[in-house]
C-alpha cells in the first residue's frame, strides 16, 4: 500500500510501509497484537512521567524540566545502544537532526503548557497533531470515521463539547493552550520522524543520537532558566526517573512499533493519551475526573480498539526489490 497525500504526512504513511533493509510490515493478526501492546504501554509511561514532572518544576521551570530529561535519556541511551557513527549518508544525518529537533519542541512546548494549564487538559490539545496526520493520510473511511469518533471523545474531554466547567477549554489560559497546540504539531512530526529514523538505524541507535541532538538544542534554554538548580542531587535524581518514564522507556517503545504498525493507526492510538493523562492526574496530582471526563475516556477507548481492528484487517505488501 502506497500513500498519495503530498507532504510530511504522506511520508509517514510511505515509512509505515517501506522499511530500509528490512521486510514490509505484514497484517496484525488477532493473537498477535505486539505494537498495540507496545504503544499502550509507551502512553502509560509517558504520561505518568509527565505528572512526575509537573511536581519538578517549582523547583527548576518548565525549560529546567526538559533540560533534565533530554539531558538524562541521551545519556542513559548513547551509554545502553553505543550507537556506530560511521557508514551512514548525510540523508541518514538529516533525518536524525530533524528527529532531534521535534523531540526538543515536543518537549518544550508541552512543558511550558502543563505549567500553564492541567495535564488532562494538555495532553487533550496535544494529541490533536496526531489525530489530524491520521486523516490526512488515511486512504480508508473506516480510519476516518475511528479518528472523527476518537476527536469527540478528545473534545469532551477538553470541555468543548460539555459545560465548559473547571479544567474545560473556556476556562483554560490561551498561552498554556497554544502551546498544547504547538506541541501537538511536533507531535505529528515526531512521528513522521520516528519512523524514518528507525528505518534508517539499526536498533534504538537513531532514537539514540537524536535524543542527544534534542538534549544539545534544549541545554543552553534550561541552563538560562534555572542555572545551578539543576545540579542540586534530588533534582537531578528526579529528572532521571522522569526520563526514563517520558523519555527512554516509551520512545523506544514507540520506535519498535512503527516499524511493525501503520503510522495512521499509531496515530489514532495516540488517541488514548489524554485518557491516560487523566487517569495519572487523578492518581499523582488528585485532579478528579467528571462523569463527562468519563464518558469521554469511553469514547476514545472505543475509536482505538475500532482502528485495531480496522489494522487486523488490513494486509501489507512489500514493494519489489
Amino acid at each position: 500500500m502506497t500513500a498519495s497525500a503530498p507532504g510530511p504526512a504522506g511520508s509517514a504513511a510511505r515509512a509505515s510501509t517501506t522499511a530500509v533493509g528490512a521486510p514490509a510490515p505484514g497484517p496484525v493478526a488477532p493473537g498477535r497484537l505486539g505494537p498495540v501492546a507496545l504503544v499502550i504501554s509507551a502512553g502509560v509511561s509517558v504520561q505518568f512521567g509527565a505528572a512526575l514532572a509537573v511536581t519538578l518544576m517549582p523547583r527548576t521551570g518548565a525549560a529546567g524540566v526538559v533540560t533534565l530529561r533530554l539531558l538524562a535519556a541521551a545519556v542513559v541511551l548513547l551509554v545502553l545502544c553505543r550507537p556506530r557513527i560511521r557508514g551512514y549518508r548525510r540523508a541518514d544525518w538529516g533525518t536524525v537532526f530533524a528527529f532531534g529537533l521535534t523531540l526538543a519542541g515536543m518537549n518544550g512546548l508541552f512543558y511550558q503548557a502543563v505549567d500553564r494549564i492541567p495535564l488532562g487538559p494538555a495532553v487533550t490539545l496535544e494529541v490533536l497533531g496526531p489525530l489530524v496526520l491520521s486523516v490526512v493520510v488515511s486512504r480508508r473511511l473506516s480510519s476516518l470515521l475511528w479518528a472523527g469518533l476518537a476527536l469527540c471523545g478528545v473534545a469532551l474531554l477538553g470541555g468543548v463539547l460539555g459545560s465548559g466547567g473547571a479544567g474545560g477549554f473556556e476556562t483554560l489560559d490561551l498561552a498554556g493552550a497554544a502551546f498544547a497546540l504547538g506541541a501537538g504539531a511536533m507531535w505529528a512530526g515526531y512521528i513522521v520522524f520516528s519512523a524514518r529514523t528507525g528505518r534508517r538505524f539499526p536498533q534504538a541507535d537513531g532514537l539514540a543520537l537524536a535524543m542527544a541532538v534534542g538534549a544539545v538544542l534544549s541545554l543552553p534554554i534550561g541552563i538560562a532558566d534555572a542555572g545551578a538548580k539543576l545540579l542540586v542531587p534530588s533534582t537531578l535524581g528526579l529528572g532521571v526517573a522522569v526520563a526514563l518514564l517520558s523519555s527512554v522507556l516509551p520512545y523506544t517503545l514507540e520506535l519498535l512499533a512503527l516499524r511493525r504498525m501503520a503510522a495512521p493507526t499509531f496515530a489514532v492510538l495516540m488517541s488514548l493519551e489524554p485518557a491516560i493523562a487523566a487517569t495519572a492526574g487523578f492518581l499523582v496530582l488528585s485532579q478528579a475526573l467528571s462523569v463527562t471526563d468519563a464518558l469521554a475516556i469511553a469514547l476514545v477507548v472505543a475509536a482505538s480498539m475500532g482502528a485495531v481492528r480496522s489494522q487486523a484487517k488490513t494486509s501489507w505488501t512489500a514493494p519489489a526489490g
